[in-house]
């Protein structure tokens, strides 16, 4: 009879742990098909899946605004989404689309060259404007469906450029760090940058395959769509010198060893096809780099472009007394840094030697301004070294903070408030 009362559970005591133990049982197996489901969906499919989810996050917070935005240059108060999308730039490229580039420079009352719309390149509201007369519909809508589709041809391209050096989870960690980045907003407004992305990741992919002449036509359009090829130049040309250095170890055919090089050459004569462009339409070869200028002359007055000086004044404008410099030298370090260790290895040679082509070109040429966030958007491979740690805190908390950082954007740069001297 003892054996007997301590093997027969009770009622209450043989049905408490089931009833208690059933609801984590059945959220635990959700857990678990919804993981099996995720992960048998074709690459793709997750891709834009994550694509999708951040538009709506990026969209929600770009309608926010649009219904707090009151009157402006280029709307009325609390204007509709695609109109809220195509201000700043975007009417830059609606004039180009409308009625194309002007055949002599406007100058300013002291004759200066004064802004006007050879600073933007062509590809994008041309395309823009070849779609407006197949479909009778507006600028404002199609340059916000051309820049989201870009946008997720970019988001797909940039998963199969990480997974030529990254793991798979990896790889698609750093399309999400992509897809919510603090400036992703503008891969679904009126700017060039969603199809530029698209061309330079195309671009960087047939790099890493080795398909130099294939190359060719994707620069080309690149380089009428956002400046980009030059620095590309750079990039092929060290990409060159380093396969001749490690022959011996990487073969490197004298078919392949002429294509590379003249995939360089073609690259560096497309990258300055639009200043030739300018110059040739206008009368003065000077056209394109005077009108560049004619932006920061609000900054520091007119002067002539000298190479690597911009981020100097640019940095005393900013931080004077010489606190700017000294954050200057701290960023560069930092990206050689960066780029030289175990973390960025990772992503393998060609990635680096872009980003710090890309970064070297900025150097020489353009003036830090609330601008400079989006030009530094081509070095968005670096991405794949914050994908790399497999912390969930850190995943879940570099993406929250990408998410408030896109808020923080909007309302500095893109939101107009009154005098805005923050364009994006």
């Amino acid at each position: 009879m003892a054996d007997g009362l301590t093997t027969r559970p009770s009622p209450a005591s043989s049905t408490r742990p089931a009833s208690s133990g059933r609801p984590a049982s059945r959220a635990s197996d959700a857990r678990r098909w919804l993981t099996v489901r995720w992960r048998l969906l074709p690459w793709w499919a997750r891709v834009l899946g994550v694509f999708v989810l951040s538009r709506v996050v990026s969209t929600a917070l770009l309608v926010s605004f649009a219904q707090r935005q009151g009157a402006n240059a280029w709307t009325l108060a609390s204007p509709d989404y695609a109109s809220f999308a195509s201000i700043w730039d975007g009417h830059w490229y609606y004039i180009i689309a409308a009625v194309g580039y002007p055949s002599a420079l406007p100058l300013t009352e002291t004759g200066h060259v004064a802004e006007n719309a050879w600073a933007f390149m062509p590809a994008y509201p041309f395309l823009v404007r070849g779609l407006m007369e197949l479909t009778g519909a507006s600028f404002a809508t199609l340059a916000v469906v051309v820049s989201t589709v870009f946008a997720g041809g970019t988001a797909l391209l940039f998963y199969k450029l990480l997974r030529r050096v990254l793991p798979e989870g990896t790889a698609l960690f750093g399309v999400v760090l992509f897809c919510a980045s603090p400036l992703s907003p503008l891969l679904q407004v009126a700017y060039a940058e969603s199809m530029f992305l698209f061309l330079l990741c195309a671009a960087l992919l047939l790099l890493l395959q080795r398909r130099y002449v294939a190359m060719l036509p994707v620069v080309l359009v690149m380089s009428f769509t956002r400046p980009g090829a030059l620095p590309l130049a750079l990039a092929l040309g060290l990409h060159t010198i380093w396969r001749w250095w490690r022959r011996r170890d990487d073969p490197f055919p004298g078919r392949e060893m002429l294509a590379a090089g003249t995939a360089t050459v073609a690259t560096a004569v497309f990258g300055v096809g639009w200043l030739l462009v300018a110059g040739l339409v206008t009368g003065r070869l000077d056209a394109y780099t005077e009108t560049e200028l004619a932006w920061r002359s609000a900054y520091i007055g007119y002067g002539p472009l000298v190479p690597f000086t911009p981020w100097i004044e640019g940095a005393n404008w900013w931080f004077p007394g010489g606190l700017g410099v000294a954050l200057l030298v701290i960023s560069v370090i930092a990206l050689g840094v960066l780029l030289l260790s175990p973390w960025g290895r990772r992503l393998g040679v060609d990635l680096r030697l872009w980003s710090l082509a890309y970064a070297l070109y900025l150097l020489a040429v353009f003036f830090p301004q609330s601008s400079t966030w989006r030009l530094l958007m081509p070095l968005f491979p670096l991405l794949g070294v914050l994908a790399l740690p497999r912390s969930r805190v850190w995943r879940v908390a570099i993406v929250l903070l990408a998410v408030a950082g896109q808020w923080l954007w909007i309302d500095w740069c893109w939101w107009v408030d009154g005098y805005d001297w923050t364009p994006p």
